[in-house]
């Protein structure tokens, strides 16, 4: 499902000599499909480059990336979107389209699926009530708290049940009520096949449900749980 190949990822910094900032340094690891895993690491470890090297947004500088079965160094640009569909992810910072309602963001991965209408409004609606939405159905992205756009991104990541779902500091913004139900969610769609990672600070949370990890620590991978 997702292995990484001595993976190094390398930003060239500014300056006369343009020095290489080392982000991953020889990442090794290999997970099957349908596997959970927590990813641990302080903040600069590299948990979100991990990430992004996993939904094919970035490339290595060295090494391999293969994700769904596919080298990403490697992937024709025809084949990208295919993959993408396969993929969730919970962004950090949400990335709501502004100019959708929340019904409408969420429901966007369905029809790009070609989902038949009649399912999709209801597969959205039931998404919306477990997160606690369903007042917010024609709300723009704009007139929604932190925490509302943060569930309607969670939604509309989860909504096509991914066979890979990466999810970046999911309940970083969520109170401990809804930390609790989205954590759930996800554990519910690990346990349906999909491959889960979830990259959290949060030890408490990750002690209440304890799982595998990868720990992250200065851009190495010192443990593959």
């Amino acid at each position: 499902m997702v292995r990484f190949e001595s993976v190094s990822l390398s930003y060239r910094g500014g300056g006369a000599r343009g020095v290489a900032l080392d982000v991953l340094r020889d990442v090794n690891f290999d997970l099957a499909e349908g596997s959970f895993r927590w990813l641990l690491g302080a903040s600069g470890s590299g948990k979100t480059t991990l990430l992004r090297l996993m939904n094919m947004s970035l490339r290595p500088t060295r090494g391999e990336v293969i994700v769904l079965g596919a080298p990403t160094s490697s992937i024709r640009r025809n084949v990208m979107p295919r993959l993408r569909r396969q993929i969730g992810v919970i962004f950090q910072d949400f990335r709501l389209l502004p100019h959708l309602s929340a019904f409408d963001n969420v429901a966007l991965p369905l029809r790009l699926g070609g989902r038949p209408e009649g399912q999709v409004r209801a597969d959205v609606m039931e998404m919306l009530r477990w997160m606690g939405l369903t007042g917010k159905l024609i709300s723009l992205p704009e007139d929604l708290s932190g925490g509302e756009r943060q569930r309607v991104a969670i939604a509309r990541a989860v909504i096509s049940r991914p066979r890979l779902l990466l999810a970046d500091e999911p309940t970083a913004g969520l109170d401990t009520t809804h930390s609790e139900r989205v954590i759930h969610l996800l554990r519910e769609l690990h346990r349906l096949g999909s491959t889960v990672i979830i990259a959290t600070h949060n030890e408490a949370q990750v002690d209440r449900h304890p799982g595998p990890a990868l720990l992250l620590s200065q851009g190495s991978l010192v443990e593959v749980g």
